[in-house]
């Protein structure tokens, strides 16, 4: 081998291992899931999901503990069905709270759950029953605009 070409392999196998290493760290820091962590999944019902997204996170104790894996309908009653993989290590009660929150004023929507006090546990695919819905900041608005105008 030549030293040009022993500089040219040199040059070519520096440049791999850094594209190697840039390629694991915008999946790992991206959070795309090719490293796939074990998860479980619960249910649970709410009346209006309104801008919550599939991804959003999942807290608890302040804490994010899993994500929102889908959003979907009950068409008979019309209700959010919205699915949760948690991490394994967090036990909800079955009197859990799951209630959708906006971080900061006007940030995301997140799922976050207060534990309940009950000795039984929700197993994977079971639901939490006790759900508060998101608040539409405009129909506050709204309704405070509407009626403060209808006491003149």
């Amino acid at each position: 081998m030549t030293e040009r070409s022993s500089l040219e392999f040199s040059v070519g196998l520096f440049m791999v291992l850094g594209l190697l290493a840039l390629s694991y760290l915008a999946v790992r820091l991206g959070d795309v899931g090719l490293f796939a962590k074990e998860t479980y999944s619960l249910e649970a019902r709410f009346v209006s999901s309104s801008g919550l997204n599939a991804g959003a996170f999942v807290e608890v104790g302040g804490v994010r503990v899993g994500i929102v894996e889908d959003i979907g309908i009950d068409f008979e009653s019309y209700e959010s069905i919205v699915r949760l993989a948690l991490d394994p290590r967090i036990r909800l009660q079955e009197d859990a709270i799951a209630s959708i929150r906006t971080s900061g004023i006007i940030g995301d929507k997140f799922v976050k759950i207060t534990p309940g006090g009950s000795d039984v546990y929700l197993e994977a695919g079971d639901q939490i029953y006790e759900t508060e819905s998101s608040i539409n900041l405009e129909e506050l608005i709204s309704k405070y605009i509407f009626e403060s105008g209808d006491k003149d």
